[in-house]
């Protein structure tokens, strides 16, 4: 198995765990108090879909990645939670994740160090992908009471 198969799935085998820390980081985060006052168990769940997200994409490069970043950007506009703490949680867990992937320790040929290098930046484009697409998804939402009135 690759080295990059295999670094999506030691993702996904840890991503309860990821998932569990993320919930903790986000709601000690200073500018993240808005998302901090929901319980453990829902921002660990929303950690845990961001991360079933991007391993689908990685192993299957699913194009249904754009709706649900942009059914997530609604969904937070609902929710009342500003845009700037949807888009720190997205950087957050695209942190937490790129850093895990440096902490697994493989021992590195060259030819791994560039299998992870490509993970790293597939996991980027992801995320740059899923912050476009849930601020496309939160003015959309922010913009329909005022066509509805208009």
């Amino acid at each position: 198995m690759l080295l990059s198969e295999r670094l999506v799935r030691l993702i996904q085998n840890h991503s309860e765990a990821l998932s569990a820390a993320l919930a903790d980081k986000i709601r000690a985060h200073p500018e993240l108090t808005t998302l901090a006052k929901y319980s453990r168990p829902q921002l660990q769940d929303w950690c845990s879909h961001q991360i079933e997200y991007l391993n689908s994409s990685l192993l299957t490069g699913s194009k249904e990645i754009k709706a649900r970043m942009n059914a997530l950007g609604r969904a937070r506009f609902e929710e009342n939670i500003p845009l700037r703490e949807a888009v720190l949680r997205i950087f957050l867990v695209k942190d937490a994740i790129i850093e895990f992937v440096h902490d697994q320790g493989f021992p590195l040929t060259a030819l791994d160090l560039y299998a992870q290098e490509e993970v790293e930046l597939r996991i980027s484009r992801f995320f740059d992908a899923a912050v476009y697409h849930v601020v496309c998804g939160y003015e959309e939402a922010m913009h329909e009471p005022a066509r509805r009135h208009g």
